[in-house]
């Protein structure tokens, strides 16, 4: 079966171990470009190396997806009925007075290197009702574009991901020209750090599958990827943001209880201490 772009593919020489959306292919070279299909991994392989993946495959792939991403939400669902509790008890001074109130979560800018990524992050930040704004842009652009951007919007929390990868054959992982787009995540984060110094006033988690986590967190994020220089799901960094804006910015957030609703984990996204980006008043106008 001929390859084509838009194909869903899977890599001979890795096993077929994760499936990619072919993203351009270089009829000179027989050189295709792949975009993980929910990994936030970008590759490239010879046309020869890659099998289209069979509407069975594909299915069985997506259906073990979907339990994941269910898993992740729910779990997401159940730290925000605490987050809830404690916030009512707190504006109704322990239930004794009977004043309505209201909130506002944090505001969330989220910049993606990839356009269909972004459609699906936009879908579940809308499911948990997270305001936010969504602007795709390539990597190479961002550190150019995005703090100009961020003084337009002034958001609460800024998500900068796309697609990265370690290449072992360009360096060593403590090498920025080891990765693909790390350096332009870092740029980014230097650039906006320059206008917005204060770690409680942005927060800011910025990376993608395998990048270079701890000059990220140097470069002034208070998140990023990735600890152990693996994949992460299309869909953490929108966990990771939402958990930071439904937190009360009485409440520090904590790293872990932060990860814990990624699908990926500690190994995919670490951070530091920061705090939550929730405010809540009173009394709520009646109409």
């Amino acid at each position: 079966m001929t390859v084509q772009v838009g194909d869903i593919v899977a890599r001979a020489s890795y096993k077929f171990d994760l499936p990619f959306r072919v993203v351009k292919i270089h009829p000179e070279t027989r050189i295709a470009e792949l975009s993980g299909h929910d990994l936030r991994l970008y590759a490239d392989a010879p046309i020869d190396d890659l099998a289209v993946v069979t509407k069975v495959d594909q299915a069985r792939y997506e259906q073990r997806t979907r339990s994941r991403e269910a898993e992740s939400y729910r779990l997401f669902r159940q730290d925000y009925q605490k987050l809830r509790l404690k916030r009512e008890y707190t504006a109704t001074s322990g239930y004794r007075s009977g004043t309505s109130y209201f909130e506002m979560p944090g505001r969330v800018l989220h910049i993606d290197g990839d356009p269909y990524y972004l459609k699906k992050c936009l879908r579940v930040y809308e499911k948990l009702r997270v305001p936010v704004i969504g602007k795709y842009m390539n990597e190479a652009e961002m550190p150019e574009k995005v703090p100009e951007l961020v003084g337009q919007i002034r958001p609460d929390i800024l998500v900068l991901t796309g697609h990265d990868a370690f290449m072992k054959s360009k360096g060593k992982s403590e090498e920025v020209k080891a990765y693909r787009h790390s350096g332009h995540f870092i740029r980014t984060v230097k650039e906006v750090r320059y206008q917005w110094p204060s770690l409680d006033q942005l927060i800011i988690f910025a990376g993608a599958c395998q990048s270079y986590f701890e000059l990220l967190i140097r470069s002034g994020a208070n998140f990023a990827s990735s600890p152990d220089r693996i994949n992460i799901h299309a869909l953490d960094p929108v966990y990771l943001a939402a958990k930071i804006s439904f937190t009360s910015f009485m409440d520090s957030v904590n790293v872990w209880e932060v990860l814990r609703n990624t699908l990926t984990g500690a190994g995919g996204l670490g951070g530091v201490e920061s705090r939550g980006m929730l405010r809540t008043g009173l009394p709520y106008p009646e109409d």
